[in-house]
This record gives C-alpha cells, sequence and structure tokens, in this order.
C-alpha cells in the first residue's frame, strides 16, 4: 500500500423506521507501525467550515477512531465489549456508548476494507444501530466505491 491513499467511508445509522447514510470519499495518509495500519485524512465539518483530524488505527481484535478539532471523540471498536467515551462538539459534550457486533477487516497489497457494526447509545440510552464500511486504496489506482 502507498502513503498516498483515497479513503471511501459509508455508514448507516438505523433508527425506528428510518436510515441515515453517510458517505465521506477523501485524500488521506497511510502507515503501517508495529503492526498497526493507520490512516489519516481530514474532513471538513459542513456546519461551520471547520476542520476534523482523523486517524483510524486498525489493530488485530480493535479498531480506533480518533477524531481532533472542531469535534472532539476517542471511538474504540472491540467486538464483544462496550466502550465508553465522550463525544466533545462545539455545541456540548455527550457520553457515547459503543457496543461493537462485527469487525471484518480483510487487506491486500491494493486495499484495506472494514466492516463494523454496532450499538450506539447516547447517556446510557439506546438510540441506533450502525454500521461503518471503510475503503482505503492507493491513490493513483482507480477506486470503486461498491460499498
Amino acid at each position: 500500500m502507498t502513503k498516498d491513499v483515497l479513503v471511501a467511508i459509508a455508514g448507516l445509522h438505523y433508527e425506528l423506521e428510518s436510515e441515515e447514510p453517510i458517505e465521506v470519499i477523501t485524500a488521506g495518509q497511510y502507515f503501517c507501525k508495529n503492526e498497526k495500519h493507520y490512516v489519516l485524512y481530514d474532513e471538513i465539518l459542513d456546519e461551520r467550515n471547520e476542520v476534523c483530524k482523523n486517524r483510524i488505527k486498525i489493530g488485530t481484535d480493535m479498531i480506533e477512531i480518533l477524531k481532533s478539532g472542531a469535534s472532539n471523540v476517542h471511538m474504540v471498536f472491540e467486538l464483544g465489549k462496550k466502550n465508553l467515551t465522550y463525544y466533545n462538539t462545539p455545541f456540548g459534550s455527550l457520553l457515547i456508548g459503543i457496543d461493537t457486533t462485527k469487525i471484518v477487516c480483510s487487506e491486500s497489497e491494493e486495499a484495506i476494507e472494514l466492516n463494523i457494526e454496532y450499538g450506539l447509545e447516547v447517556n446510557y440510552s439506546h438510540v441506533s444501530d450502525c454500521s461503518i464500511t471503510v475503503k482505503v486504496t492507493p491513490k493513483k489506482s482507480t477506486m470503486k466505491v461498491n460499498m
């Protein structure tokens, strides 16, 4: 995998009878250190045009997403474990719980793909079931976003 990559993130939040899709495709940086994969990318938040720096750390049994800037959160996904963290936004802080039910990571020389399913709680109340797919490919390749 090259240092310069494209990062495609697709997610769904399932709430009662509705789905809220999220899709982002952006340029990023990739590196591998101590047998863990790291993906770094910036995201511009719509509301205020502020930058949020993102880091995805992919280990053998844990995925971490760290956001810093306009919003701050350290999300930890571990199969069968609930992790609590504060999600700090310009509008205030929320205590969120992440109850991971599925993690699938496939990697090749040309791509890394993550599929994560989890339950999301806010202030100890279940809000939605969520899924995230992250696909990382070399920037020079043609990326197919079939998620």
